[in-house]
């Protein structure tokens, strides 16, 4: 608290401080601190050339399996109409975005995929081609259950009916939704209604899902996971239920795992199997938002350094429970909350490269069975969070392109010996 304190007064009265022996190590190390600034976010802004579509054959055999978070979001529902506006969907946001600084990457703008709807089937259809090409071995869609009542269903619907080949689980995101995006985050738009009578209709409703032969198994069992469990009254209590209603329905018993979007229990607290890491929710970050120098007067949000991320996965602590690494390319939900976002600075395909083999790696040394062997990527198409794999028009398939080299880069040496992009790739 005392170089806290000692250290604004450097920086508001200098003039009164000419003479302590503390003012030149202060400005020394501002000086320092600017250099380590600019030096961490200049690799991202020399790595901003498109990178162009692979041509190869769907990446085979990877070392572990990657799956990425699916925000159904991209088409319209009566109830976002009524909420946001007619027409209203995640791109309705996307376009939103404005820089808030010099070199502030906004607005995301998509790439091949265009501004795409999620009723064309052949959109799905190319995103699950690009998403094998470069190695993501499966998509956890976002599953939207209130009480009976379901919302942005479509696209799941219309996978399961598609002889789409990829394979996929769901993530029921269990929190109420307010008006959080537009400020009035204590108007409630629909509530969750959590009961007994409903974790029942709940899995019972999912059942459908969790048969299907596409859907993810780990252990032989189907992975269910929630996105905050800590919302349930009883969350062993509904883990009992879900697992009882299962076995005695011919599911069979669940792997269940939650997001450590909020918290970083043991997953045996809420009776589940496992937990996964969902950067940057809960991952404490580093602010930067004052050494970002010519930000909007009005700029209300916040700036962290992305870049600690990689350096962070180079030693991950020991876990004395079954957790899941998680990654993300980047992450900037100044689109979503104009002027007052959270936005994490640095980010490259290069940095999320590194990232993303260290956390295969680390999955390797942990886990004995294959099907355990799992890495989540936050996100595959969180477009107004500027979270995504998909290409865009400022990195082309950069993102896509570190996913498979991490991967190959992480492989058996079968695989490490063989390259099939290497001589493909054009930059």
């Amino acid at each position: 608290m005392r170089q806290r304190i000692q250290q604004r007064l450097f920086h508001a009265a200098p003039f009164f401080f000419r003479s302590h022996p503390g003012l030149e190590a202060y400005h020394r190390a501002q000086r320092c601190a600017d250099q380590w600034l600019e030096e961490r976010l200049a690799c991202g802004r020399q790595e901003a050339q498109p990178v162009r579509l692979l041509e190869a054959e769907p990446l085979a055999d990877p070392p572990a399996r990657l799956i990425a978070f699916y925000l159904p979001q991209f088409h319209p529902i009566p109830e976002n109409d009524a909420w946001w506006g007619k027409g209203f969907t995640e791109w309705t946001n996307v376009v939103r975005g404005r820089p808030q600084f010099p070199g502030h990457y906004q607005p995301h703008l998509p790439g091949e995929l265009g501004f795409y709807d999620l009723r064309v089937p052949e959109v799905m259809a190319r995103q699950v081609a690009l998403a094998k090409l470069y190695g993501i071995g499966g998509f956890a869609f976002y599953h939207y259950w209130f009480n009976g009542r379901r919302l942005l269903e479509r696209p799941l619907e219309d996978y399961l009916r598609s002889g789409l080949d990829l394979p996929f689980c769901i993530c029921w995101a269990n929190e109420s939704w307010s008006r959080r995006w537009d400020g009035r985050a204590n108007e409630i738009l629909i509530a969750q209604e959590h009961s007994p009578e409903d974790d029942i209709a709940f899995i019972a409703s999912a059942a459908s899902y969790l048969r299907d032969p596409r859907y993810i198994r780990v252990r032989g069992r189907p992975l269910l996971l929630v996105y905050r469990p800590e919302l349930l009254p009883s969350p062993v209590e509904t883990a009992r239920r879900w697992r009882h209603w299962c076995q005695n329905n011919g599911v069979g018993d669940l792997y269940l795992a939650y997001t450590q979007s909020f918290e970083s229990a043991d997953p045996a607290r809420y009776g589940f199997d496992a937990a996964i890491e969902f950067p940057p929710n809960n991952s404490h970050p580093v602010a930067i938002t004052k050494r970002i120098e010519r930000r909007n007067r009005d700029f209300k949000g916040m700036i962290y350094d992305w870049t600690v991320y990689p350096e962070q996965s180079r030693h991950y602590a020991p876990c004395r429970y079954r957790l899941f690494r998680g990654v993300n390319p980047s992450w900037d939900n100044e689109a979503r909350r104009p002027g007052c976002g959270a936005i994490f600075l640095g980010s490259s395909p290069s940095g999320y490269r590194e990232w993303l083999e260290n956390a295969i790696r680390d999955t390797l040394d942990r886990f004995d069975d294959m099907s355990e062997r799992l890495v989540f990527v936050n996100a595959w198409n969180e477009w107004a969070e500027g979270a995504h794999l998909e290409p865009d028009q400022r990195y082309g398939y950069a993102y896509l392109q570190a996913t498979r080299d991490a991967l190959e880069g992480t492989g058996t040496s079968q695989t490490a010996q063989i390259n099939p992009s290497a001589s493909n790739r054009a930059a």
